[in-house]
């Protein structure tokens, strides 16, 4: 299986662009400040590199990794993003003449929701503003070593066991788990879940859509 994102005022938009080893800004049409980003350098290899609103613009975690979010003003020149412009500098976001692609998500009322929560290791409802629970679920503990997980309602957002992928892997998805569960205003992670979703004191992001 995979995921699909149309491009969409306030909610998704994908930037292609060459990079120029120098400070710069580039341009978006996302009609809002993006929340959450993920770009990718196409003509060789490098690691995604990823801005998450509640992480900040001097720090940045990688899409294909498990690690803790790491600290550098490389990535996204220190700034954050706007309505119109995000910033790279060089390395995994900016590199001479080589190129890039970016998808960049928002939060749009009642459709996606770019936030975070902290772990209390007891059932936690994340309140995402929905009325029909989240169809796609995204989850990365940042201030640990942890996987990306991936959860939705074609695999199955229920009450009880919920398959997921851990999309830094290529791993086959896992079946026998209940971990999440579903929620009319977002979605509830569960006590059985582990600490890369759920440790007391654990700092976790997350992207969901309705």
């Amino acid at each position: 299986r995979s995921w699909m994102f149309r491009r969409a005022p306030g909610f998704f938009d994908v930037v292609a662009y060459t990079g120029t080893g120098s400070q710069r800004t580039i341009s978006h049409n996302l009609g809002a400040v993006p929340d959450l980003m993920f770009v990718k350098i196409r003509d060789t290899s490098d690691y995604w590199a990823v801005y998450h609103k509640d992480v900040g613009a001097t720090k940045y975690l990688k899409l294909n990794d498990t690690d803790a979010v790491a600290t550098s003003a490389i990535p996204w020149n220190d700034t954050s993003p706007t309505s119109s412009v995000f910033s790279v500098w060089t390395g995994a976001t900016n590199t001479n003449n080589n190129e890039y692609v970016a998808f960049l998500f928002a939060t749009l009322s009642g459709i996606s929701k770019v936030g975070s929560y902290s772990g209390t290791g007891s059932n936690i409802d994340v309140d995402c503003g929905f009325t029909a629970g989240a169809r796609f679920i995204l989850i990365k503990r940042s201030d640990a070593t942890a996987d990306w997980y991936v959860y939705d309602s074609d695999r199955g957002i229920v009450s009880g066991n919920d398959p997921y992928l851990v999309i830094n892997e290529q791993d086959a998805e896992v079946t026998n788990t209940d971990y999440i569960d579903p929620l009319n205003a977002g979605f509830t992670v569960t006590s059985s879940a582990p600490a890369g979703l759920n440790a007391s004191g654990g700092n976790y992001i997350f992207l969901a859509i309705a």
